[in-house]
């Protein structure tokens, strides 16, 4: 039994499984669509795309659905292709996709927030006008490369593990 957008009844279930309402979210699929369209120079519904995918997302709102409810759930890959009926590694990918076309789509609308400010004066005039800022710094764990170069472009030297034997 994998999850689906047409199991999703109340505004609470929309809200815990995307984050979103359902009109948000179908206006968001709009935005969706068209920079999918724009990346890819196709439809979702095209056969390259249905046969790579075995067809388990046969829509945007499928797709997006999907990412939103990976991104909101914050679940492993394993429970994500357990949850969708797919394999981690092509939960991966399509992940990969997803937040690729989800954030090419909000720069579009003028809904992605700046993230990159050269210089003091560029972000008080962006941030002047309010009360007070909060900045999210919260690091999540992630699988370790396994490419050396990879590694040491992701290392952050700030938190070590260590389990200790209860």
């Amino acid at each position: 039994m994998a999850i689906s957008l047409q199991s999703i009844r109340t505004d609470r279930q929309w809200r815990a499984s995307t984050g979103l309402t359902k009109e948000q979210f179908y206006k968001l699929v709009e935005l969706f669509s068209t920079a999918y369209e724009e990346m890819f120079g196709e439809s979702i519904t095209d056969d390259s795309y249905r046969k790579e995918d075995g067809r388990k997302f046969k829509s945007y709102e499928d797709l997006l659905f999907f990412g939103l409810y990976s991104i909101k759930s914050g679940l492993t890959y394993d429970l994500l292709g357990l949850s969708f009926d797919l394999s981690p590694s092509n939960i991966h990918a399509k992940q990969g996709l997803v937040l690729s076309v989800l954030q090419s789509a909000l720069e579009q609308g003028g809904y992605m927030p700046k993230r990159v400010y050269h210089s003091d004066e560029e972000f008080i005039k962006d941030w002047n006008k309010e009360a007070s800022i909060m900045v999210d710094g919260t690091e999540q764990r992630r699988q370790r490369p396994v490419n050396q170069e990879a590694q040491k472009k992701d290392y952050s030297g700030k938190k070590k593990v260590n389990i200790q034997p209860v």
